[in-house]
This record gives structure tokens, C-alpha cells and sequence, in this order.
């Protein structure tokens, strides 16, 4: 193999272009392809801009010549030569009017024959392509979509520099803290018995900032949740923080618009309208079911309770007192939604708490219905007109007597429908805030009210007066940002009066010694003259997934983790030895045979 002594890369394969015909290069990378024709031989060069073509004919020297010969995929080779037009144009290539007429060649490493072709959108099972990850990487999908990331990085660090933000390095070994999630714990060596937990977000260190005068914070932070995976959930991941004082929720919401503008813009060249829609909580669970909408199509959730109050059908009777009855119309789904695929969804929602689904269906030869036999004609044409309902159309309907099953399950079970019935658009982007969160939400299984959202985060100034008389009335400064149905971002206006963060630790059924215990240092702190603040979390991960529209999160990070939270390349998570154990004071009790 040849040194890389005397050889300096002067182009990128993939940047070349007619203009540089006639110029001597030089460019480096690995071998995609080589064709032998006998007297001619071409080789694809690759690197992470592009393809080049090598030509290599009579005329090149017959060392070189021998070595291209001898070129197989993956190789990396160095070659200078001069730019020419090519004869055989390729148009599928943005090289594909030019070739490198190659003088020199340098074999700088040879490759063997890798477990999976290095190909775009790979057929190869994800698992095979985690375990080699770093040759997955240099497929030119993945390779564009770490280098978009990078640019949205950039342009991210870009935006928040330019509108007075201060990036700010919070530790990584903190103190364990109740955030929603199980913490990741580092034991401590020399505090033997003592733990270290990795952060689920910067939450209270970008607090303490605001309390130390820097008035705007922002950092590409590292976050750790041990939670279970999911496509759009990983137990690292890296979150936009940002923290801003002496502010309202309506000057968070309008730093976080214009950020997505810029960077929708910049990066992709999508242009997004100011300002961004907004629905409360309330409204977006009443029409869509999700407190994450995906609003690229219609479909919205439509109230029959008041059709059917006085129905004799015993399904709708036991939801009107209390709970309700509502229904989602599936415009022109007749030929799709078939008896046999309505069954299925049955059991769908069966599935996720139900009791069961009502359905009419608008054949063009007729009404069909599950229901209409208990009903009378002129309550089923109430029902008709209220869903606006037409001929092709499919009516799905729940009935519960609690209302907020019938909500979540038609939410769930509207964005079911609409992959069955392929109306989602792909190339729409469509954002939103939603406002006006529950403080608390209801614990069925513990029959009382707990804190949806971290303690910190302030109710509005109008529900004060009900924070001990009627929780269900509470709502809370918080804001989420959503697009395609996704939540990208949550954030929250803070509590900082310490009466009022007293009353919450109280409610939240914390005493005086367990709020001292849990978050002594930021009350302390919060004691020598805290600014008014408020701020947001978005997921980077997200946002580059969702922007670059891609399935996975493990599509947009380098180096994930898979479902059960291990990493097929490393082999990690791995056990230690004894002597690192003893050094730390703990002794694993878990059957390692049992456990394999």
C-alpha cells in the first residue's frame, strides 16, 4: 500500500463540475465500483459529497493502469489527473458531465469484501447494518443526512447567537431529581454508596442561570432518560435549551417561531408562515383527540352526544350522563374500509381500552350501519348531518362514559385510519403550538390528581384561586410545539415567588423536608432575588427527523441505540470486572447465566 507522502487532496470528488475542465486535481475516497472493459477501466470514487468517475485508458501509465486493476469496492485510493468532459454522460450524477483522466494513483488502504453493499436506501436488516455501523455510515442517504443535521446545528448556534443568547455548559454528573423519567445513575468511587445521575434535561441548572443575570441561555445539550424506545425516542438524545428572563409565554413562543422560520428556511428552503397556529389543550383534544395533532389532514373528531341523548340504542344512553358520544368521518373510504378491515380496527381500539366501535358505512347502494337498527330515522339523520356525511363515506364512532377515553381513543384511532387510507402528505410541514396545558392531571389508578408537568412550572394567574378547591380547573403556563404530530418542543413559564411554589410542593403532596431534600439548592437560590422566566426543550433529533422526513431517529444520530437501549456495534451495554466494582463499593447480584 502507498503513504499518503507527498499526496494533498485539492478537491471533493462530488464537487467537480465543467467548469474545472482542463484543471489538475487531486481527490481522495473509497472505491464504489470498478468496471473492467479490457483496454479501458472506470472507477467510481466516492466520498461523502458525491461520485466521481476515474477513466483509465491506453494512454495512462502501466503501473497505474495495473493498480486500478486491481482496485475492489471499499478500497481508498488517492488520485490526481486532469478534469475532462466525459462521453458517456451519466445525468443521474451531478459529476455525471466530467471524469478524472487519472495520471496518479495511490492505494492508501484495502478493504475487504463488507458484510452489505455500500448502497443508498440499503435492503440489508438494521440490525446487520448497526452492528457495522461505521460502514452503514458511508452510505450517501445516511452521509447527507448526518452533514443536514450538522447544517441545522449550525444555523441553530447561528440564530440564538445573533438574538443575544449565551451558551452555557451544564454538567453531565448531577444530582438525581424527579423529572417524569427513570435517571441513569453513575456511582460515585470515592463517595462510596452515592450516586451521580446523568441529566434527563438541564432544567435546573439553566434556572440557576437566569438567578446568576445571564437574562437569555441556550445550549446543544446531552439528555439521558431510561425509558423504553420507541422510533422517535432514544435514551441519549440532544435537546435545543433555551432559557429566557424577565419574559411572558408570548415572547418564548415568538423566539421558538422565529428560530423554526430560520431554520426551515436555511436549511431546507421551506418557508414558514408567522405566526404559527395555536390551539389550548381543550381544543385540540376535542377535535383531534391528541394534545400532538397531526393537522396535514382533516378528519377532526365530531360531537354527537346531543344527537343521541334521547336514543334508546343502551351503548349511547350509558355515555350521555357524564361521558359522551363522538365520531371521526372517513371521507370516501367505503372501498377501503371494508367489513373485514372495520373488524380489525374493533379490535384496535379493543386493544387500547375501548369497549368497542360503532360504525355506519355510506355504500352507494345504501346505508349500512352497526347501530341504526336501535335507532330512530330521525336521530340517525342527525347523526348524518352532524358528521356531514356522504355517500363513500365510513362513520366510526365510540361511545364511553368517560370522556377522555372517547377522546384519546378516536384520536388514536383517526391517525390509524388515515395511514389505511394513504392521506397523510408527505411534503407538508405543518406546526403548531398548543397552550393552555391541565396543571394537574388525574391518576386513575392512584384516584387523585398528580402534577403534569415539572414542579417549577407556573398556572395562570386566573386559576390561582382554584389550585386547592378544583384541580380539573387548573391550567398551567405551558406550551408545546408540534408538527406532523410530533412533539418537538415543551416548554413552560416559571415559578419563582416562593409562597406559590410552596402551595405546589404541597399539593404535589410534597413536604417542606422532601421539597428542601429534592431541590434544596435551587430554593436557596431563588432566595437572593430570582428574574421572572420561562424557556423550552426541543428535540434536535426530532426536528432533523421530522425536516429531513426520514422513519427512524436512528436515521438522524450517528451512533443509536437499538430497541432494547443496546448498541449492536460496541456490544454495549457489557459487564465490568470485580475490580472495578470493588473500586465502586457495589457487587451485582444478577444471575449473568439467567440474564444471557
Amino acid at each position: 500500500m502507498d503513504s499518503m507522502q507527498g499526496i494533498k487532496r485539492t478537491h471533493y470528488c462530488g464537487d467537480l463540475r465543467q467548469t474545472d475542465i482542463g484543471k489538475t486535481v487531486t481527490v481522495c475516497g473509497w472505491v464504489q465500483k470498478q468496471r473492467d472493459l479490457g483496454a479501458l477501466i472506470f472507477v467510481d470514487l466516492r466520498d461523502r459529497t458525491g461520485i466521481l468517475q476515474l477513466a483509465f485508458t491506453e494512454s495512462t501509465e502501466r503501473e497505474v493502469f495495473q493498480k486500478a486493476f486491481a482496485l475492489r469496492s471499499e478500497y481508498v485510493v488517492a488520485a490526481t489527473g486532469v478534469v475532462r468532459e466525459r462521453a458517456a454522460k451519466n445525468p443521474e450524477l451531478p459529476t455525471g458531465d466530467i471524469e478524472l483522466e487519472v495520471q496518479a494513483l495511490s492505494v492508501l488502504a484495502k478493504s475487504e469484501t463488507p458484510p452489505f453493499e455500500i448502497v443508498e436506501n440499503s435492503q440489508t436488516s438494521e440490525l446487520t447494518r448497526l452492528k457495522y455501523r461505521y460502514l452503514d455510515l458511508r452510505r450517501p442517504d445516511l452521509q447527507r443526512n448526518i452533514l443536514m443535521r450538522h447544517k441545522i446545528t449550525k444555523i441553530t448556534r447561528d440564530f440564538f447567537d445573533e438574538n443575544g443568547f449565551i451558551e452555557i455548559e451544564t454538567p453531565m454528573l448531577i444530582r438525581s431529581t424527579p423529572e417524569g423519567a427513570r435517571d441513569f445513575l453513575v456511582p460515585s468511587r470515592i463517595h462510596k454508596g452515592s450516586f451521580y445521575a446523568l441529566p434527563q434535561s438541564p432544567q435546573l441548572y439553566k434556572q440557576l442561570s437566569m438567578v446568576a443575570g445571564f437574562d437569555r441561555y441556550m445550549q446543544i445539550a446531552r439528555c439521558f432518560r431510561d425509558e423504553d424506545l420507541r422510533a422517535d425516542r432514544q435514551p441519549e438524545f440532544t435537546q435545543i435549551d433555551l432559557e429566557m428572563s424577565f419574559v411572558d409565554m408570548e415572547d418564548v413562543l415568538e423566539i421558538g417561531e422565529r428560530y423554526i422560520q430560520r431554520v426551515f428556511k436555511e436549511a431546507i428552503g421551506v418557508d414558514v408562515t408567522l405566526p404559527l397556529p395555536r390551539l389550548t389543550y381543550r381544543e385540540a383534544m376535542e377535535r383531534y383527540g391528541s394534545d400532538k395533532p397531526d393537522t396535514r389532514y382533516e378528519m377532526e373528531i365530531c360531537d354527537l352526544t346531543d344527537a343521541v341523548r334521547e336514543s334508546e340504542f343502551g351503548v349511547f344512553r350509558g355515555a350521555v350522563d357524564g361521558g359522551s358520544v363522538r365520531a371521526i368521518n372517513a371521507k370516501n373510504a367505503a372501498s377501503v374500509l371494508t367489513r373485514k378491515e372495520i373488524d380489525k380496527l374493533t379490535e384496535f381500539v379493543r386493544g387500547i381500552g375501548a369497549k368497542g366501535l360503532a360504525w355506519v358505512r355510506m355504500n352507494p347502494d345504501g346505508m349500512a350501519s352497526s347501530f341504526a337498527k336501535f335507532m330512530s330515522d330521525a336521530e340517525m339523520q342527525a347523526i348524518l348531518e352532524k358528521t356531514g356525511a356522504e355517500t363513500g363515506d365510513v362513520l366510526l364512532v365510540v361511545a364511553d362514559a368517560n370522556d377522555s377515553h372517547v377522546l384519546t381513543t378516536l384520536g388514536a384511532l383517526r391517525q390509524t385510519v388515515a395511514q389505511k387510507l394513504d392521506i397523510i402528505p408527505k411534503d407538508k410541514f405543518n406546526l403548531l403550538w398548543i397552550t393552555e396545558f391541565p396543571f394537574f392531571e388525574y391518576d386513575e389508578e392512584l384516584g387523585e390528581f398528580v402534577a403534569m408537568h415539572h414542579p417549577f412550572t407556573a398556572p395562570m394567574d386566573e386559576c390561582l384561586p382554584y389550585l386547592e378547591s378544583d384541580k380539573a380547573r387548573v391550567r398551567a403556563k405551558a406550551y408545546d410545539l408540534v408538527l406532523n404530530g410530533i412533539e418537538l418542543c415543551s416548554g413552560s413559564i416559571r415559578i419563582t415567588d416562593p409562597e406559590l411554589q410552596s402551595r405546589i410542593f404541597t399539593l404535589l403532596g410534597l413536604s417542606d423536608e422532601e421539597a428542601k431534600e429534592k431541590f434544596g439548592y435551587l430554593l436557596e437560590a431563588f432566595r437572593y432575588g430570582a428574574p421572572p422566566h420561562g424557556g423550552m426543550g426541543l428535540g434536535l433529533d426530532r426536528l432533523c427527523m421530522q425536516m429531513l422526513q426520514t422513519e427512524s431517529l436512528r436515521d438522524v444520530i450517528a451512533y443509536p441505540k437499538v430497541q432494547n437501549a443496546s448498541e449492536p456495534m460496541t456490544e454495549c451495554p457489557a459487564a465490568v470486572d470485580d475490580l472495578q466494582l470493588s473500586d465502586l463499593g457495589i457487587a451485582v447480584t444478577v444471575d449473568k447465566e439467567k440474564q444471557e
